[in-house]
C-alpha cells in the first residue's frame, strides 16, 4: 500500500510515494527545479499565484510517476504540507481572486498591532495565544481595506494546504489547527474568535467545515483521478501548515519535545500541554497536529524569515557557480568567527521575533584586504545560527528548556559549518534524522486514513542518523555576543 505526500513550499513543490509499511520513500519529485519566484509589489510585499502551485502540484506527481519505481493506482491515500498563514480568497465558483499574500508578506502589520491594542493584550493571548500580528487575518483586513472589490467576491477564506486539497477533491475544509495559524481560533471558548470577526467586521460564513487534521477532507476526483494516472476517489485525509507537518515528520508530538528546519525559514517548534503563549508575541502559538479540545497539544513556534533565502541570496549575489556542498565546502576552511565578518540575516520581511520590525539584512565589518566569498558564506551561516540562538532565548524565557532538538538532515542541516554552529551557539546537542516535509505528509495521510492506527505505529522504523554534540561553547557565546550587540543597534 502506498501514501501520496505532497509539500506545497514557497520555493517548489515536493512530492513523495511512501510504502506505508516501510515509511520509506519508493520515489520522489520537485518541481520546478529552481526556486519559485515571489512577486513582491511594493517593499515588504511577498505573493505567489495559487493556480501556480496547483500547476506545478500536477507536474511533481506526473514527474514522480514518470520514474516508473511504482504502480500510481496503488496509493490509497493522499496528505498535504503547505506554506504558513498564506491567504487564499476564493469565490463560489472556486475560483482565485488574487494572488495569495503569503507567510512572509509585512502588509498587514498595522493593521494587527491596532487589533492587539483595540481588542486588548490579554484578550488576545489568553484566547488566541497570539497577537493577530501579521498573519492571515490581518492579511484579509488589509484586503478588506484597500481593496473592496475583491472583499465583496469572497465566498470563502483558505490556506494554502485548503486550496490544494480543494483542487484535488472539489471540497472545501479547514482546521483548527489552519485557523489557529491564522489567529481565527479562540482557544478558551473552542470556537472562531467572535473578538477577531467582530472586530475586523468579517462574516463566519467564509470559513469553511472545520475537520480534524487526520481526517478525509474530501475525495479525490474522477477527472483530476485521470490526469494524474491515479485512483479517484481516493481520500485526502491529512493536511498540516509545513511547520506542524515537520514537527509530525519528526515524531514531535508530546509536551516537551522539540523540532528544528533551515530551510527558506528557519525554525524551532516546542510541544506544549498547556495553552502558553509570549507576552509580546513574538513567538507563537499554534495547534498542533495532534491538538484537541481535550486534550491541548500547541506548538510554540520560533520563525525567522531570513534563514535559507539569506545562504540563497549570498549563493547567487557572489556570482560563484558553486553548488551548495562546494559552499560548505568552502566555509569549513574559514575559522569561527569569519575573522569579524558579520551578518544579520534578516532581509526578508518583518520579523516576528524582532517583535514585527524590518531590520533587513546586513553585511557588517568588511576588510577589504582579507574577506573572501568563503569568508561570506561562513559569515552567513553563523548569523543564521545566532539568530536561532537569538530566538531560542526568547523561549528559553518562557519556560523551554529543551535537553535535545530533532531536526532533519536537509537545507541548512546539511551544511556541519552551520549545524556545529547551531549545537555551539545554543549548547543543545541535536539529532538528525532522514525527513522530508512531503514524506511527512505522506505518514499524515496514513494516520488520516487509519492506515496505521497509532503514532507509534507510524514511526516505528524512525532511526537517528547522527548526533552533534556541543563544542567550543565559551567561544561561540562570545562571538554571539558580538553579533547581538550588532543586532541591537538596528532594533528600534
Amino acid at each position: 500500500m502506498l501514501l501520496l505526500g505532497i509539500d506545497v513550499g514557497t520555493s517548489s513543490i515536493k512530492v513523495s510515494v511512501v510504502d506505508a509499511a516501510t515509511q520509506q520513500s519508493i520515489a520522489s519529485a520537485q518541481y520546478p527545479e529552481t526556486e519559485t519566484g515571489i512577486t513582491a509589489l511594493q517593499p515588504g510585499w511577498a505573493e505567489q499565484s495559487p493556480e501556480m502551485w496547483w500547476l506545478h502540484v500536477q507536474e511533481a506527481i506526473l514527474k514522480a510517476n514518470s520514474t516508473k519505481k511504482y504502480d500510481p493506482k496503488d496509493i490509497s491515500a493522499i496528505g498535504i504540507a503547505y506554506q504558513m498563514h498564506g491567504l487564499v480568497l476564493i469565490d463560489k465558483d472556486q475560483k482565485v481572486l488574487r494572488d495569495s499574500i503569503i507567510w512572509c508578506d509585512s502588509r498587514a502589520v498595522s493593521f494587527g498591532n491596532k487589533a492587539f491594542q483595540e481588542i486588548g493584550e490579554e484578550q488576545c493571548l489568553s484566547h488566541l495565544l497570539n497577537s493577530p500580528g501579521n498573519f492571515t487575518a490581518s492579511k484579509l483586513a488589509w484586503v478588506k481595506a484597500n481593496e473592496p472589490d475583491v472583499y465583496e467576491k469572497i465566498h470563502q477564506v483558505l490556506l494554502p494546504g485548503d486550496f490544494i486539497a480543494m483542487k484535488l477533491s472539489g471540497q472545501t475544509t479547514t482546521t483548527i489547527s489552519a485557523l489557529s495559524e491564522g489567529i481565527f481560533w479562540d482557544f478558551a471558548n473552542h470556537e472562531l474568535s467572535k473578538d477577531v470577526f467582530s472586530y475586523y467586521g468579517f462574516n463566519a460564513s467564509i470559513i469553511p467545515e472545520i475537520k480534524n487534521v487526520f481526517t478525509t477532507h474530501g475525495l479525490l476526483r474522477e477527472d483530476i483521478a485521470a490526469t494524474l494516472s491515479l485512483k479517484a476517489n481516493i481520500p485526502v485525509s491529512y493536511k498540516a501548515g509545513d511547520q506542524q507537518n515537520n514537527a509530525l515528520s519528526l515524531n514531535v508530538l508530546q509536551p516537551g519535545e522539540v523540532a528544528a528546519t533551515a530551510g527558506t525559514s528557519g525554525v524551532i517548534y516546542s510541544v506544549s500541554d498547556s495553552l502558553a503563549y509570549d507576552k509580546q508575541s513574538r513567538v507563537n502559538s499554534f495547534a498542533h497536529v495532534n491538538h484537541t479540545t481535550e486534550q491541548n497539544r500547541i506548538g510554540i513556534l520560533l520563525c525567522i524569515n531570513g534563514t535559507g533565502i539569506m545562504n540563497s541570496w549570498v549563493k547567487n549575489i557572489t556570482g560563484n557557480q558553486l553548488s551548495y556542498p562546494q559552499i560548505n565546502d568552502a566555509a569549513r576552511n574559514i575559522q569561527p568567527g569569519s575573522d569579524g565578518l558579520s551578518i544579520l540575516p534578516f532581509g526578508n520581511g518583518a520579523e516576528r521575533m524582532l517583535n514585527n520590525q524590518t531590520v533587513q539584512a546586513h553585511l557588517q565589518n568588511i576588510d577589504l584586504n582579507k574577506h573572501t566569498a568563503a569568508h561570506i558564506f561562513r559569515a552567513t551561516q553563523e548569523g543564521i545560527a545566532f539568530s536561532f540562538r537569538y530566538g531560542l532565548d526568547i523561549m528559553r524565557g518562557n519556560g523551554l528548556q529543551p535537553s535535545v532538538i530533532r531536526a532533519g538532515k536537509a537545507n541548512l542541516f546539511l551544511s556541519d559549518v552551520f549545524a556545529q554552529a547551531f549545537v555551539n551557539v545554543t549548547n543543545t546537542p541535536v539529532e538528525l534524522y532522514e525527513c522530508d516535509g512531503s514524506v511527512g505528509a505522506a505518514i499524515g495521510a496514513g494516520l488520516g486514513a487509519n492506515i496505521y492506527s497509532n503514532e507509534k505505529e507510524a514511526f516505528v522504523n524512525m532511526k537517528c542518523l547522527q548526533l552533534i554534540e556541543p563544542k567550543e561553547v565559551k567561544l561561540h557565546d562570545e562571538l554571539y555576543l558580538a553579533w547581538k550587540e550588532l543586532l541591537l543597534q538596528r532594533i528600534k
